[in-house]
């Protein structure tokens, strides 16, 4: 079924999005998962060299990972820029190779502004009040997975691209096979098997990097192998630009990054501060932190197959499209965090068990840390399942500028204020920082959810979109 046929088949309009937006998310979620997983391959095999080698890698990971993870948000926007081409129906071919083309533009500049972010990586770490010895191995580490900045951004380029075309399930089998390189390639590099060089912990930013240029390869290969995909001839005439789409995307995208900056930025600054707490809860953070965000992987797929399907009915202007789209997306985001939410209440130990033994006496000190703040991260998932889909469908009306500054907000003054005050300033410690990130998730999803419900009476959908006829 296109992306059309759900709002007009016969039959109940609802059950036909939620079926439609239940085709492009189920994928988009499991990719998201999958890509977890290959970042979960690197923490399984580093901890296995001891909490040194995995706070360095936890450190640095966040440092990369918070820069990635932005840019994957400017690049990304382009999915929105699809979908609405798409809905409209008019130049398509042309807005789409341009608009594609500008975002792989933007991906090749952030990944240069990743490689200088982690130039002196020790040097940066010592400033961030780490301990020396876990800063000079941050170091070494970040010198090596910068390299894979690029290609993971033009990947995330592609990906975008081939989920807005409505070929999401291409995206999960190509990351699912790049979660094999990972195993493969972790196992060579870090202990040196299969004939590599035994190299620990920079063994494991290697294969990252070895990671990402091979999904960035398949990609390109997918998308020349295919007819639907290759149509739009994305790398004809590579090199030329089109301002416009260049402006445009950066419009949009800009305010994601910072949003994204914003959100994630708060969340692994909590690595460093767990760092000067102690290092044992810092790595226990590291576990706790790796099993929610694997859970947020779902209503994040839920949120990026919003953006599209609102971007569709944007584009053709359907203001009740929209809001079927926008709301199922909602639900279904909330209702997948009550269940990993119930999850890690019921199962935390069997949830530990995925990246250490919890118990082996060696990890005692880090499996209960983890155990309680796994606990706050079951509270925060319904919050953070609810933003993050907000964000999406807002994304999807082309609406960004807002929403950043309620991240920001949120994230950053009621959200770091809670962290400061009960990390350092009361016994609760690590305990403190997450309760602080659960109480930055609590008003950014309250206040997203608010735009959302007002996007007509605040101007969201346009005029002549809210008078259609249908």
């Amino acid at each position: 079924m296109s992306f059309g046929q759900a709002s007009i088949a016969g039959g109940n309009p609802w059950r036909h999005e939620l079926a439609a937006t239940l085709r492009l998310s189920w994928p988009l979620a499991l990719a998201n998962l999958l890509q977890m997983l290959v970042w979960a391959v690197d923490v399984m095999f580093v901890a296995r060299l001891g909490e040194v080698e995995l706070a360095a890698a936890s450190l640095s990971v966040a440092w990369f990972g918070t820069i990635m993870w932005a840019f994957t948000g400017l690049t990304g926007m382009v999915s929105a820029l699809v979908s609405a081409a798409l809905g409209r129906g008019t130049g398509v071919a042309r807005d789409i190779r341009r608009s594609t083309r500008m975002a792989m533009w933007l991906a090749v500049m952030a990944g240069a502004v990743i490689i200088l972010a982690c130039v002196n990586g020790e040097a940066m770490m010592l400033m961030l009040g780490q301990r020396p010895d876990i800063a000079e191995r941050c170091g070494a580490f970040l010198s090596i997975i910068m390299w894979a900045g690029i290609p993971m951004l033009l990947a995330n380029v592609m990906r975008s691209y081939i989920a807005a075309l409505g070929r999401p399930v291409l995206a999960t089998i190509i990351i699912a096979s790049a979660v094999g390189v990972a195993v493969v390639a972790n196992y060579a590099l870090v202990f040196g098997n299969l004939g590599a060089p035994e190299m620990g912990l920079e063994g494991s930013a290697l294969a990252a990097v070895i990671t990402s240029l091979y999904s960035f390869t398949v990609y390109v290969i997918v998308i020349f192998a295919i007819p639907s995909l290759a149509r739009f001839h994305i790398f004809w005439r590579f090199w030329s630009p089109d301002w416009s789409k260049f402006a445009k995307l950066m419009k949009l995208g800009s305010p994601v990054t910072m949003m994204v900056l914003a959100e994630a930025g708060i969340f692994n600054g909590a690595a460093f501060m767990m760092g000067i707490i102690g290092a044992s809860e810092l790595a226990g953070h590291t576990i706790a932190l790796q099993i929610a965000a694997l859970a947020f992987q779902i209503p994040f797929g839920v949120a990026q197959a919003a953006t599209i399907r609102v971007g569709y009915f944007y584009g053709a202007r359907n203001p009740e499209g929209i809001a079927r789209a926008g709301w199922i997306a909602v639900a279904m985001g909330t209702g997948f965090m009550v269940v990993t939410a119930s999850a890690m209440l019921l199962f935390p130990t069997q949830l530990l068990r995925i990246y250490v033994d919890p118990a082996a006496p060696e990890n005692a000190a880090m499996v209960a840390f983890a155990l309680q703040f796994i606990v706050v991260a079951a509270a925060f998932q319904l919050f953070d399942g609810i933003q993050a889909v907000a964000g999406g469908v807002l994304r999807g009306l082309q609406d960004t500028r807002a929403p950043m500054l309620i991240a920001i907000f949120s994230y950053w003054i009621p959200g770091l204020a809670t962290m400061v005050w009960l990390g350092f300033y009361t016994p609760l410690e690590g305990l403190g920082l997450w309760i602080g990130l659960l109480v930055g998730l609590f008003f950014a999803a309250g206040l997203l959810l608010w735009r959302w419900s007002a996007r007509e009476r605040i101007g969201l959908v346009p005029l002549s979109a809210a008078h259609t006829i249908n």
